[in-house]
């Protein structure tokens, strides 16, 4: 086979690869809204799997039009991105066919695609956070703003060459860029927001809110588990040669170890505070574990990853119940596994990458909480002062899917005619 068949052929099974990981990441769309949906109360299920749908719908077309461009067109680096819209020119077969170490080696096509998933799964991770008391059209205004400025400003100080990837920081597949700016942004979120109606008493007692459908949360985070292997996988970029598919074997490996660890660990825990095996925390021990591997899940040794994922698993236990102390409510408990952990993933790259530094890493944690969490404020205030962030108290008792959709879910089970 000559140079140029081989080189046709080569990109051709990357732009493949990368095609099929988008995909898998883009089934975690049907993650999120089954996970959440199952944590929710049955009065509220319908609308939060309309903001799912919808906001992957958003994030689309906002991504398309501007996110992208901000995120990928300013090469020279720096602090502030190009502001632009859509995605330039594919890739011609002369560019493809040139060779050396600046041809491309997948299609352009391919590269929106996986990054426009990776985008619409920040957002997913502010749904389930201000669950069953947000109004509908408020968070979709925010997924506007969120996927096409704010989350694609921070993606360029890392991926698109900006200041944070000149500085050294690390994030493989983004600990930092996607899970802990989405968990940034539902924060802001949640405190202006407030708590359920119920969910916190007069002298400081939390009161438990569960789920509907544990059944479909359990599905929803399998669903995860599975399409992370396309979040962490694709992320190695290419595929066509020996070590690239090493390399991605090794990553599906810790992908699915840390994941073990973490539902496993967390079980424990759980088991220790509460005398009992509580789904819910192993549910969410699984995707901390997910979330702590993400930052670097090739440099490590299985077991290193499942170590790694069985801390990320023990730690969102005590988030989640460090977060209720503070009486800031969050359904899903996703502030704690993507952004706490997210965090823990970002320093455990030093653990394994020797071309890691704390310092480093501290500076990308930084930057990308004040930044998205700061921005989101201001998003969020804006959004309150014009049509209100939260629905009636009426409302609220009576179930957001009426108020905000005008259908329920589960109406056989209503006694309503």
């Amino acid at each position: 086979m000559d140079n140029t068949a081989l080189t046709a052929l080569q990109y051709g099974f990357d732009t493949f690869y990368f095609l099929i990981c988008g995909a898998l990441v883009m089934w975690m769309a049907a993650g999120f809204a089954m996970l959440e949906s199952g944590l929710v109360r049955a009065k509220n299920t319908t609308e939060i799997l309309t903001k799912n749908v919808a906001l992957y719908a958003v994030a689309s077309v906002m991504y398309l039009v501007i996110g992208y461009h901000i995120m990928y067109s300013s090469p020279e680096g720096g602090i502030l991105p190009s502001l632009g819209f859509l995605i330039g020119d594919e890739n011609s077969v002369d560019s493809v066919l040139a060779g050396g170490d600046d041809a491309p080696y997948y299609s352009a096509r391919s590269d929106f695609f996986f990054q426009v998933v990776f985008a619409a799964t920040c957002m997913s991770i502010v749904s389930g956070a201000v669950a069953e008391r947000m109004k509908l059209w408020a968070f979709l205004a925010f997924a506007v703003v969120m996927t096409g400025f704010i989350y694609p400003v921070q993606g360029f100080w890392k991926w698109g060459s900006g200041f944070l990837n000149e500085a050294g920081f690390l994030d493989f597949a983004g600990s930092g860029v996607v899970h802990m700016a989405g968990a940034s942004a539902a924060l802001a979120g949640v405190l202006l927001l407030g708590a359920r109606k119920g969910k916190y008493g007069a002298n400081g007692q939390v009161n438990a809110i569960p789920g509907a459908n544990l059944p479909m949360a359990t599905l929803g985070t399998f669903i995860l588990w599975m399409g992370w292997f396309g979040f962490n996988g694709g992320s190695q970029l290419k595929m066509s040669t020996i070590e690239d598919a090493n390399a991605v074997a090794q990553v599906f490996v810790n992908t699915n170890m840390a994941a073990a660890g973490g539902l496993i660990v967390a079980l424990i825990v759980a088991r220790i505070l509460f005398g009992k095996a509580d789904l819910t925390m192993a549910l969410n021990g699984a995707l901390a574990g997910l979330v702590a591997i993400t930052a670097e899940p090739l440099t490590p040794s299985a077991l290193q990853a499942t170590l790694i994922g069985g801390v990320g698993g023990a730690l969102v236990v005590f988030a989640i119940l460090a977060l209720d102390k503070l009486k800031i409510d969050d359904p899903v408990g996703a502030i704690s596994v993507h952004g706490v952990v997210g965090i823990w993933g970002l320093l455990a790259v030093c653990l394994t990458n020797s071309d890691a530094s704390l310092g480093a890493q501290l500076l990308g944690i930084g930057s990308i909480f004040a930044w998205v969490f700061i921005a989101s404020l201001i998003v969020w205030s804006i959004i309150k002062a014009v049509i209100g962030l939260r629905v009636t108290e009426e409302e609220e008792y009576e179930g957001v899917d009426i108020a905000e959709c005008g259908m329920e879910a589960y109406p056989e089970f209503t006694g309503k005619k």
